[in-house]
């Protein structure tokens, strides 16, 4: 199916007014599957009703789940502010890499803007970093201490969640939720993500927790007493 062909009727059809159209997603990537619908970031004035400036909706058109990210200029900007100061810029993402489908001159000036952007990294202060340490600290050793094989599995997947963003923001590099974590995390040298999600996937605990001391101490260390939230 071409699914640039469908997306540029869609949007003729529900955004008429819509000044850029952005197909993002594994639809861009040429990576659908056979439940992937197709992401569709639209940028324009009077998309929304009055007094709205971003929102987030799911339309069927001609056989396909759209799921649709539509907002004024000033509404792009807002929320994408909003996503990069949280060091996950989904719109942002999909502004900068998607496929187009309409803007022209326009989404050529705010590709080149937020590229730059995009190309810094994430911009995390000293205290959120050692908070960080510090949840992860506070939950190392309830996964050491846990017996019960259901709070174990659930204390170990959050573990490696937020010991995957650590590594990625120390690194200089964005996180994401849900499979967005594990392809951002990737981008790290190999040897040292198979040291968390090897143990992590085999259910050896005491391995995942070795491997989470070993990025708190790559990051400063345990993080409890004497720490102000």
């Amino acid at each position: 199916m071409d699914y640039l062909a469908i997306t540029e009727r869609f949007v003729a059809e529900r955004f008429p007014k819509a000044s850029v159209a952005v197909i993002g997603g594994s639809t861009s990537r040429g990576e659908r599957t056979r439940t992937s619908d197709i992401d569709l970031l639209v940028i324009g004035d009077d998309l929304l009703p009055e007094g709205e400036t971003g929102a987030a909706l799911t339309e069927e058109f001609d056989g396909e789940i759209f799921e649709v990210f539509a907002y004024t200029p000033q509404g792009f900007d807002e929320w994408a502010q909003r996503d990069v100061a949280q060091h996950r810029p989904v719109i942002v993402h999909m502004l900068v890499e998607g496929t187009p489908v309409r803007g022209g001159g326009e989404l050529a000036t705010l590709r080149d803007a937020w590229s730059e952007r995009l190309d810094r990294g994430p911009s995390v202060d000293t205290h959120e970093l050692d908070f960080r340490r510090y949840v992860i600290t506070d939950i190392l050793d309830d996964l050491r201490d846990a017996t019960d094989p259901l709070e174990r599995r659930v204390i170990a997947a959050t573990l490696f969640e937020r010991t995957a963003e650590l590594m990625l923001l120390t690194a200089g590099r964005w996180i994401g939720t849900g499979k967005y974590l594990p392809r951002r995390l990737r981008e790290l040298p190999a040897a040292r993500v198979d040291a968390l999600v090897g143990p992590y996937l085999s259910g050896n605990v005491e391995d995942l927790a070795d491997a989470v001391e070993q990025e708190l101490a790559a990051a400063g260390g345990r993080l409890q007493a004497g720490f102000v939230r």
